[in-house]
């Protein structure tokens, strides 16, 4: 099991991005995913000395996929993106898949006070 919570490395080694010239963008997004899903994931235990259920292999890709989502659609508010010849393409704002993962939105199941 990888180890919570995902570092920069791992969110740009997945989502194949080179250099350094976007690491504090990159950090500061990486940052804002982990404190959703800890927030929104509040079942799980994300502390250092697990008392619950830790963090699956699948919420930890689910979160390096979240924050990699999130920096691809900071420079397009529209969520459009520009791929040369093929024209402009649309970045859902919902992933099914990184719901899945994660385990929220309509993958959530329900919730007991």
């Amino acid at each position: 099991m990888a180890t919570w919570p995902p570092q920069l490395t791992d969110l740009k080694e997945d989502a194949t991005i080179p250099g350094t010239g976007d690491d504090a963008v990159l950090q500061s997004v990486l940052d804002a995913a982990v404190a959703m899903v800890q927030r929104v994931r509040s079942d799980l235990d994300f502390g250092p000395h697990p008392l619950g259920t830790p963090p699956s292999d699948d919420v930890w890709l689910g979160t390096i996929r979240l924050a990699a989502r999130w920096f691809a659609r900071r420079r397009s508010p529209e969520a459009l993106v520009d791929m040369a010849e093929l024209g402009a393409a649309r970045i859902p704002a919902f992933d099914p898949d990184i719901e899945r993962l994660l385990g929220i939105g309509r993958f959530r199941g329900p919730v007991f006070a």
